[in-house]
């Protein structure tokens, strides 16, 4: 049974790579390559561009994010934070649009979850 706190579980290039090996009908191994140089083709090419475009699918972007303050939320004091460079993605209309119809499924009720000490409290079996 599902806890609260777990995490969903994520498809691993493994997964990936037995899908595809069973939808083209080739080898794991074969398919492995293929996917792993598709991969590398694409880092690669955002290197060397800053930019990766594939239709249907989204954006990937080099992007510099400039040196800036930011504030320790426990002490409220006062940290810099070195300027660096990211990844960004962003969808494309296609993955926008099969993501928007999840929220049209109906979703599986979760448990409520314990908000303080005398929630948790609530949970446990009561004393023998």
């Amino acid at each position: 049974m599902s806890q609260p706190n777990d995490k969903p579980k994520s498809k691993t290039k493994k997964d990936l790579v037995k899908t595809i090996a069973e939808r083209i009908d080739l080898p794991q191994l074969r398919t492995r390559q293929l996917v792993q140089q598709t991969f590398d083709a694409l880092i690669d090419a955002l290197v060397e561009e800053g930019r990766v475009e594939l239709r249907n699918f989204g954006i990937f972007q080099i992007k510099r994010r400039e040196a800036r303050m930011a504030r320790n939320p426990r002490t409220g004091q006062a940290v810099p934070v070195l300027a660096k460079t990211i990844v960004t993605f962003k969808p494309g209309k296609e993955m926008e649009a099969r993501v928007r119809s999840l929220e049209q499924r109906p979703r599986r009720p979760q448990p409520p979850t314990p908000r303080g000490p005398e929630d948790a409290a609530s949970q446990l079996p009561p004393p023998r």
